[in-house]
């Protein structure tokens, strides 16, 4: 059985005999797990056990697992840095702050994989423009070099780990005030002065980004439709210009930002058909039962090919205790040294 376009949540910490059996659907590829699916580590590798023994080849796990305020498993996983920690490091001294971005990349992505996730939506490449409160911190810096120096450190600390790093969220959140998740943001700057956000992309994908999740954002200067439905962003941007041939996915399509779009159903079709490998449903069983009920057969060998790159290398770690390897410790100490705020100094 192939991977379905299909990425849906679970409702607690662990599987029900009704959500095994939605998970045995060819349209589903993927499960995004969140907080509410977490009490222990233990507890949360039994629950990504029995996702992945439902299928086989099995399902696509995710998370996000970004560091800061967006980290769904915090008890006994290290806390991560937000990224924005990261960037006035990197103004202090930027060789240490890409070496601190690829701690945290690889002790991310080598805790998750050590729980039988396979990958997190990470790393967010949005600029800190000072006006995106949603994505705040989120973001590495304003400069565009710095963003893409910092996430490609950090992206090769996940590919050291074994995981493929999924960048967010094109072509760029940081121009905006609207928060996606209640209403729909509008960023009306013209196609050259988002050079600056699609710059990360850029490098990304030269150092081979294995996947992009979309914006919920319209560009009217640019095209009408909101980049998460646009194959003006998704095939001439993305594909074409920028060459990227990984994976392309939706943000959340239960999102506010899309009530004026049609239902769930109508969101899915559009997102997919505008060139996205899988589309995302979250926190609304309801929504993707009527998905499965009304949108018909999903088959594009071309994303089913392309989702199948998207599953973890083992690591140099992996076989081992995790938390007992010396690589994992190092990579504590750096973490928590960057935790700890500057010295204090009076100059003169």
């Amino acid at each position: 059985m192939t991977l379905g376009p299909l990425m849906i949540d679970v409702e607690g910490l662990q599987l029900t005999a009704a959500e095994t059996d939605k998970l045995r659907d060819p349209r589903i590829g993927g499960v995004i797990l969140f907080s509410r699916n977490f009490s222990s580590i233990e507890q949360v590798k039994e629950l990504t056990r029995s996702i992945h023994c439902v299928r086989s080849p099995g399902l696509l796990i995710a998370a996000d697992q970004e560091g800061g305020r967006v980290q769904r498993f915090r008890d006994g996983f290290v806390e991560l840095p937000p990224a924005h920690l990261l960037g006035h490091q990197y103004d202090l001294d930027a060789q240490l702050a890409r070496q601190l971005a690829t701690a945290c990349g690889w002790i991310m992505a080598a805790e998750l994989l050590d729980i039988g996730v396979d990958i997190s939506f990470a790393p967010v490449v949005d600029l800190d423009l000072g006006l995106s409160e949603v994505i705040g911190d989120r973001a590495f810096h304003r400069d565009p070099k710095v963003v893409a120096s910092l996430a490609m450190a950090f992206m090769q600390g996940m590919r050291d780990a074994g995981m493929m790093a999924v960048a967010k969220h094109f072509p760029g959140h940081g121009g905006v005030v609207a928060d996606s998740h209640l209403e729909l943001p509008e960023d009306h700057r013209d196609y050259n002065q988002l050079t600056d956000d699609l710059l990360p992309y850029s490098r990304l994908i030269a150092n081979g980004l294995h996947g992009i999740m979309m914006a919920h954002v319209r560009y009217p200067a640019i095209d009408r439709r909101i980049a998460s439905l646009s194959a003006y962003w998704q095939e001439t941007e993305l594909r074409r210009k920028l060459g990227f041939a990984g994976v392309i996915f939706s943000d959340d399509l239960s999102m506010s930002a899309l009530e004026l779009v049609g239902d769930i159903t109508d969101r899915v079709r559009e997102a997919l058909a505008a060139g996205a490998d899988m589309a995302l449903i979250c926190n609304d069983p309801d929504a993707v039962e009527q998905t499965l009920a009304n949108i018909g057969p999903l088959d594009n060998p071309a994303s089913q090919a392309r989702l199948v790159s998207l599953r973890p290398h083992p690591g140099s770690w992996q076989g081992e205790d995790l938390r007992q390897t010396s690589k994992w410790l190092r990579a504590v100490a750096q973490i928590a040294e960057a935790h700890e705020p500057p010295p204090f100094t009076l100059d003169g």
